[in-house]
């Protein structure tokens, strides 16, 4: 991204973070799940096969009502384009102006649509659903042919979390990819990345190769509240973009543990840890998340997939993993407009998942999937292709993936 950060201005009051209008149907909130997890899905007439738009309860051709979810192409002609410079909405007054069109898509239906700057009037479009600040599904016109500055785009960056210019927070430091992550956000360009260690006389071998005047480590252990709450009163306020990095894995099925030793640090670190890290670092991200360009934008969570269906050998680990996908669901709900990401992960390529069969997943691919998530708005998204055939089978049917496990 070619823009620069601005410096913010001590005297200036906080704007406040409002939220885009949110009521929608019911049938409508299928757009913001088709969004979350970066697919472009319409509503489909299994009667007619007319695609729907708006999303709808009955079908606007044939009155079928019975309409299903499903990828449509993503191609389109813009019809009409226009610049609102004046809007009665409190949040899109501090937008403006703001580029607004008609796309009549390949797939049928005529769309009203954010367009990107760069795109043509009269000219073949790229649609794309995103997530506004309210967790609600949009469709955004994107040139066919993607450039340089695409991200330095008022709509692009309102609508996603571009790591560049922002201030990323790595809350664990010791974790098996936290040196990748850290490095990931710096090709990205990163204005900086504070690495939190909890115990600085241990040694960090796998950031020994990353020199960077831009990398900070500060004092932060998520299991000890007081240093929570202390790292937050440092650097809360300058933090854009927290990825939860706290993990900690031990192989073992419920009856095979003698004692709950072990269990106790696995919830420990997969719901008590993020929740101090909330209750400390959320309200000061979300009280700042109305700031112009480049506010607070983002939480991430890494879990293993094995919260969706037990994992055999890592019962134990997958219930504290659970307990932390449903915090994780709560603080999407609390935290808004924050977007909170949650990147469920297959069997890692690390010390613990040596007797575990390929294929398992690289700290290097788990680091650059999540920052083209960050770049592109996406929400909900499984690393590696372990996750990624647990995640298809859950929404297919939970009731048979459960069985199999």
């Amino acid at each position: 991204m070619s823009t620069t950060r601005p410096k913010r201005n001590p005297l200036a009051p906080t704007p406040p973070a409002l939220l885009p209008p949110v009521p929608r149907s019911r049938a409508a909130l299928g757009l913001a799940a088709a969004a979350a997890a970066g697919r472009f899905a319409l509503q489909r007439c299994e009667s007619c096969g007319k695609v729907q738009y708006p999303p709808r309860e009955i079908c606007a051709f044939c009155l079928g009502d019975a309409l299903r979810w499903g990828e449509v192409a993503r191609g389109g002609t813009v019809l009409a384009a226009t610049t609102v410079r004046i809007s009665a909405d409190p949040y899109f007054r501090r937008l403006m102006p703001w580029r607004t069109g008609l796309v009549r898509m390949d797939a049928g239906p005529t769309v009203v649509a954010f367009l990107h700057g760069a795109l043509a009037a009269e000219g073949r479009a790229r649609l794309a659903l995103r997530l506004d600040k309210a967790g609600q599904g949009v469709i955004l016109a994107l040139p066919e042919e993607g450039t340089a500055a695409m991200n330095d785009d008022p709509v692009l960056r309102e609508l996603g979390c571009a790591p560049a210019q922002r201030r990323v927070l790595i809350t664990d430091g010791r974790a098996p990819f936290a040196a990748a992550l850290t490095r990931a956000f710096l090709d990205a360009g990163a204005a900086s990345v504070f690495v939190g260690i909890a115990e600085d006389w241990r040694p960090l071998p796998d950031f020994a190769a990353l020199d960077d005047p831009r990398i900070a480590r500060v004092p932060l252990d998520a299991s000890d509240a007081e240093a929570v709450h202390r790292a937050a009163a440092s650097i809360g306020g300058r933090v854009d973009i927290l990825v939860n990095t706290t993990w900690h894995q031990r192989p073992g099925d419920i009856l095979d543990r003698q004692d709950t030793i072990f269990s106790r640090e696995e919830m420990e670190a997969a719901f008590f840890g993020p929740m101090r890290l909330a209750q400390s670092f959320g309200p000061a991200m979300r009280s700042l998340a109305g700031e112009a360009a480049f506010a607070p934008c983002a939480w991430v969570n890494i879990l293993s997939v094995a919260a969706l269906a037990p994992a055999p050998g890592f019962a134990a680990f997958a219930a504290a993993q659970a307990a932390g996908l449903s915090l994780a669901h709560s603080l999407r709900r609390e935290l808004r407009p924050l977007r909170v990401v949650n990147a469920l992960v297959g069997p890692l390529d690390d010390v613990w998942h040596e007797h575990v069969p390929p294929p398992k997943l690289g700290a290097i691919a788990l680091a650059r999937a999540i920052v083209a998530a960050l770049e592109d708005g996406i929400e909900d998204l499984a690393i590696g292709d372990v996750a990624q055939d647990i995640l298809a089978r859950y929404r297919d049917d939970p009731a048979i993936l459960l069985r199999e496990a």
